[in-house]
């Protein structure tokens, strides 16, 4: 299993060794053996697609089609259509039929990607669906049934949603059959610098360059950012920065205005004496500390698995001690 590894960086494509992600890694991979509804909520940019596609490629299914349909950028009549296919004259520009996601992902998976913006209409066509497996398509009385895993996706609250009356609570719970919570990338801070290893490479190339790093100084602000765009913002803010910079380093200045202004953590603010006295902020110096197996060992114990904590305790930056983490295997079971 993925956590008793303690060193898994990738699985099914997906970044990742916080144990957050190494615990979706096995629920992926049991997951994979089903064929329940599967409902994956998370924030915009956390990769519920990448979670999607995993489910299907992991399992059984992998050799029909994963079939992706993002539910909320089409109007409600171009969605019924795209979902169930229409015949030869159904509307004005229908030529001839078509089929619909649902017939292509026969077999397969059909992915429902920004499930919580669908219209209370076309949730009680889909309600039938998940139910029965039947369907028709736009202008035609023919009922066609299908076997296709559905896997749906949101990054709304589809509980607040049923309590203000916008989403059916009985299509929320065929759709939950197995659910699915994708942690944002400030939960889970020490897998920046890897998600920076396996992205910075790829956007080099896309830019015809290579052999690119990011400075240290970089990295602490980077892992100082809360990032709510997540993964896709991290990947957005290296494709920025490489147009800045022109040599073989990521500096601070090239980052976007966002990130490179954000105040890091070791910024206090500090108030001069007296009553009235302008409020002053100073930069605190972290001083150098010479890492050790041991030393780390302990703080990590006495933080009980804490990373953040554990950097504290030992005036260290946190890429400093997920740098130093990620060069001791050892120490990879204690943290």
């Amino acid at each position: 299993m993925a956590r008793r590894l303690g060193e898994t960086r990738q699985f099914a494509g997906i970044i990742g060794r916080d144990k957050k992600m190494l615990e979706i890694f096995d629920l992926i991979a049991s997951l994979a053996r089903s064929h329940a509804p599967v409902l994956i909520q998370g924030e915009s940019g956390v990769g519920k697609e990448l979670v999607a596609a995993a489910i299907h490629n992991e399992g059984p299914r992998a050799g029909r089609l994963f079939v992706p349909v993002n539910c909320g950028a089409l109007p409600e009549g171009l969605l019924e259509s795209e979902l169930f296919g229409h015949v030869r004259g159904a509307f004005t520009g229908a030529i001839r039929d078509k089929k619909g996601r649902f017939e292509l992902a026969d077999g397969g998976t059909i992915f429902l990607d920004e499930i919580g913006d669908v219209s209370p209409a076309m949730q009680v066509k889909l309600l039938r669906v998940l139910q029965e497996g039947t369907f028709e398509r736009v202008g035609s009385n023919l009922t066609l049934k299908v076997d296709a895993r559905v896997i749906s996706a949101t990054n709304k609250d589809l509980r607040e949603e049923i309590r203000a009356g916008r989403f059916r609570e009985d299509l929320f719970y065929r759709l939950c059959v197995a659910p699915v919570h994708l942690p944002p990338l400030r939960e889970r801070r020490g897998d920046i610098p890897l998600l920076i290893d396996h992205l910075l490479p790829r956007v080099a190339r896309e830019a015809g360059r290579d052999g690119l790093a990011v400075s240290p100084a970089a990295l602490d602000r980077m892992m100082d950012y809360d990032w709510p765009g997540n993964v896709r913002e991290l990947h957005n803010a290296l494709q920025f920065a490489l147009v800045k910079c022109h040599g073989a380093t990521i500096e601070l200045s090239h980052l976007p205005p966002t990130i490179a202004q954000t105040r890091p953590a070791t910024t206090l603010r500090a108030r001069a004496p007296g009553k009235h006295a302008p409020t002053q902020t100073r930069r605190v110096r972290t001083r150098r500390v010479k890492l050790d197996v041991a030393g780390v060992r302990a703080a990590l114990a006495r933080a009980r698995g804490r990373r953040v904590l554990a950097a504290r305790a030992l005036g260290v930056s946190r890429a400093t001690f997920y740098r130093f983490l990620d060069a001791h295997a050892e120490l990879k079971e204690v943290s």
